[in-house]
């Protein structure tokens, strides 16, 4: 999991098993940030349709959470147009995705400890970073 910011450079990087949804991710992931600042919003997609998400950032962290809603929802539908405007700009977080695929370590995972792989892909955020400073 990742989190980069309006201009698609690394804010927080976590590492975890293929099991857990990414629902549950989202606040260690905020956790193990880069800075001591947190976002204004966190925009996600279909799979971050989560009340409980959006209420539990809202109240504990201050965040507005961003995603469009899952085709089957049968709660009252919670985002409109305007903060989904900004769903349009997700593309900078693939882009982020995209730059750390350049690393080919990183690609194939050689590492079979979940810390070194940490390490690496760590590592390439700080590559990226010095890129762009």
């Amino acid at each position: 999991m990742a989190v980069a910011d309006a201009f698609g450079l690394p804010v927080a990087v976590h590492v975890a098993s293929a099991s857990p949804h990414e629902v549950t991710l989202v606040e260690q992931t905020l956790d193990a940030g880069f800075i001591n600042e947190v976002p204004a919003r966190v925009i996600g997609d279909k799979a971050y349709d989560s009340d409980g998400l959006d209420e539990t950032l809202r109240e504990d962290w201050g965040i507005e959470m961003i995603a469009p809603h899952r085709r089957g929802r049968k709660r009252v539908k919670t985002q409109d147009g305007r903060p989904m405007r900004r769903y349009r700009r997700r593309w900078k977080i693939e882009r982020l995705f995209a730059w750390l695929q350049n690393f080919r370590r990183l690609v194939v995972r050689y590492e079979f400890h979940t810390e070194n792989f940490l390490a690496f892909v760590q590592l390439g955020c700080i590559v990226i970073l010095l890129r762009h400073f």
